[in-house]
């Protein structure tokens, strides 16, 4: 995707400086900085903290991580040790899972593996979400106009993105979408990265309050709602960014197809329903307080809730298959109790 006109991946592995790069998403929309790990607890860390974020770019930077244990040590138990402190960054998302294995088990074969494992996950993630663009835009019409919650586009993973991919190939196919982009409380990734990408790709959009998205339902100004997933389970439930659940029941309500975009290393066929799904629980500081620019463009934090109170910020919420119409994924559209053919 595009920033100013350049084409940047989320995350990748600069050869030049044998370091691990990434978009720093902690500060868009405001500032576009690029940052550098040499270290797979430095890459770690980017992901415990959200520098980066979202299912595909973070099972990217996980792979990347487990890549760079590698080239620090050939003591197989240190390389584990790792493994194990890169897999307790997020609980919920099943990319880093897939990621660490991966490259974990090439690079127990040959050292020099793992880091060519890792950037084979990196490619497969952009070409997977670009096939998921394809085949979700046979799904939207000329002018339709889409709900989307928290941020599955190009920043959530290598390249494309999920949710967004087939959004961008519609615009690129003339077909002008229009957008609603959840806000996304509390951190606001729909405001700050969903709406952002747009308009760097000159996607017509508009940013709607959480609680707004069953008025325009009623209305009838939504003709379908795509998310992403960081975690879909045997049985079609999908775990994703809280108040997803939310959308799919007012969609099922007001009869508006309720589309989750996703590759298929997001499946998580292992785990048989949603029941079993770690649900990461966040600081409330995130639900408390608010950051931004003030007027002379210096990020603050400011307090937005009642001094001395207390918050509860669960990061993800479990949608059931029976409200979802479909998975969009680099396979095809896959209806839920369809899963089976794919296990």
């Amino acid at each position: 995707m595009l920033i100013e006109n350049q084409h940047y991946r989320t995350v990748w592995y600069d050869d030049t400086t044998r370091q691990v790069a990434m978009i720093n998403q902690n500060k868009l929309p405001f500032v576009f900085e690029l940052v550098y790990f040499k270290t797979y607890q430095e890459t770690a860390e980017a992901i415990r903290d959200m520098t980066v974020r979202g299912a595909g770019a973070i099972g990217a930077t996980a792979g990347f991580a487990m890549a760079q244990a590698f080239d620090t040590t050939g003591d197989l138990v240190k390389i584990q040790e790792a493994r194990a402190y890169i897999e307790a960054t997020r609980p919920t998302a099943v990319n880093l899972f897939y990621a660490t294995e991966k490259v974990f088990n090439a690079g127990k074969e040959h050292r020099n593996s793992a880091m060519v494992a890792a950037q084979q996950i990196a490619d497969e993630d952009a070409e997977g979400c670009r096939l998921i663009g394809e085949y979700g835009n046979t799904l939207i019409k000329p002018s339709g106009r889409i709900l989307t919650h928290c941020n599955a586009g190009w920043l959530a993973f290598v390249d494309y993105g999920s949710a967004l991919s087939p959004v961008y190939a519609a615009h690129n196919a003339g077909k002008q979408p229009f957008v609603y982009v959840d806000e996304t409380r509390p951190r606001g990734q729909g405001a700050r990265l969903t709406a952002y990408e747009l308009e760097q790709n000159k996607v017509d959009h508009r940013i709607i309050a959480d609680n707004a998205a069953a008025y325009y339902m009623a209305k009838g100004a939504i003709d379908m709602v795509i998310t992403g997933a960081d975690r879909i389970t045997a049985n079609g439930d999908v775990a994703n960014k809280i108040g997803t659940l939310e959308k799919a029941i007012l969609a099922k309500e007001f009869g508006i197809p309720f589309y989750v975009a996703a590759p298929f290393s997001t499946f998580d066929f292992n785990t048989p329903s949603g029941d079993m799904i770690v649900i990461e629980e966040r600081s409330d500081e995130e639900l408390l307080y608010h950051e931004g620019p003030d007027e002379h463009n210096i990020i603050r934090k400011i307090r937005m809730a009642a001094p001395g109170s207390a918050g509860l910020n669960p990061a993800f919420d479990v949608t059931p298959h029976r409200y979802i119409t479909g998975f969009i994924t680099n396979r095809g559209i896959i209806r839920p109790d369809e899963l089976k053919g794919y296990q």
